[in-house]
């Protein structure tokens, strides 16, 4: 699937997932991110990187925090953005999605940002371009979200250093969330010493040990001397269709509490992709507390967003064959 992701001269084109990519091309991503924050003030610097490009926001599921974060990062490269309504749009008339792209692409736009509940979504969307035309997967189904992971791994750099020695803990739903998926390929490609997959059996994939990443069903054992703790969101469908009891029940269990947090190395940071559930997937004295990393990786994911924007439209960029 990644061969799709970069042209014949193995630069960038479209940014559809994690899995498969290089070491050192999630780094210099990272590094271009980085490049992008002021050393002074930590504000994202804009740039005139994209002038005259026009990026589509494509969201077929309701996203504030991805959307607005992905047209923040447009906009600070100096693009025009365009958020489509796709309630108005002539796909609730019936309109097929390549017919409703050809006509968005006739429009001379240069880049889409797509969300989309089925997996695979943004792939089919790349394959259906021209081939001026860039695709930007901002969450596809169960699939991946990779910027979503890219942030992530930007603000453990951030706060780390060097990825090789850190454990790493991701607690909840990990067999729906496309956000856990992307950040186990992500960190497994960076090196880090362990991943651990902490949720009820109900909520884990069988192929954790494929992925890189070791099951725990223990909260306690699962972040016990870990460096960095990813609380995901729980999702209420999971409980409607029977994976878990109660939200209650999946606080008393895997809920992160400031008693929990003692069990993890004493600089371990907390983290969650948003928007948190408060009093389900941890305390509001979590949530707020200064191991909490929460608002940074918000502010970090324009940084990133911007890199791979630019990255796929203006900035040349090699990398090794598959």
């Amino acid at each position: 699937m990644n061969n799709i992701q970069f042209d014949n001269n193995r630069r960038l084109k479209h940014f559809i997932s994690i899995e498969g990519l290089k070491r050192d091309f999630l780094l210099k991503i990272l590094k271009v991110a980085q490049s992008f924050i002021s050393s002074q003030d930590h504000k994202i610097r804009k740039v005139p990187l994209l002038r005259g490009k026009t990026v589509i926001n494509l969201f077929f599921e309701p996203s504030t925090r991805t959307r607005t974060t992905f047209e923040i990062a447009a906009k600070r490269l100096s693009a025009d953005v365009i958020n489509f309504n796709i309630n108005a749009s002539s796909s609730s008339k019936g309109e097929s999605l390549t017919d409703m792209l050809h006509n968005l692409e006739a429009m001379h736009c240069d880049m889409f940002v797509v969300r989309h509940a089925s997996s695979g979504a943004a792939h089919f969307f790349a394959e259906h371009v021209s081939p001026d035309t860039h695709i930007v997967n901002a969450g596809d189904g169960c699939h991946e979200h990779p910027t979503q992971a890219m942030l992530d791994v930007l603000t453990i750099q951030q706060h780390k250093g060097d990825f090789a020695p850190l454990r790493v803990a991701i607690v909840g739903d990990i067999l729906h969330s496309r956000v856990a998926r992307s950040l186990i390929h992500a960190l497994s490609t960076l090196g880090v010493m362990e991943i651990r997959a902490v949720g009820p059996k109900t909520l884990l994939p069988n192929n954790l040990e494929n992925l890189g990443a070791h099951p725990y069903h223990n909260l306690h054992e699962g972040i016990r001397d870990v460096d960095v703790i990813v609380m995901l969101r729980l999702q209420r469908e999971r409980m409607s269709s029977a994976l878990l009891p109660s939200e209650h029940e999946y606080f008393q269990q895997f809920g992160m509490t400031q008693s929990l947090l003692e069990e993890a190395h004493p600089d371990a940071i907390v983290m969650h992709p948003g928007p948190i559930n408060r009093g389900v997937e941890m305390t509001s004295s979590v949530a707020d507390c200064p191991r909490s990393v929460i608002l940074q990786q918000v502010s970090n994911g324009i940084a990133v967003r911007m890199a791979v924007m630019a990255i796929a439209m203006g900035v040349p960029l090699s990398v090794p064959e598959y």
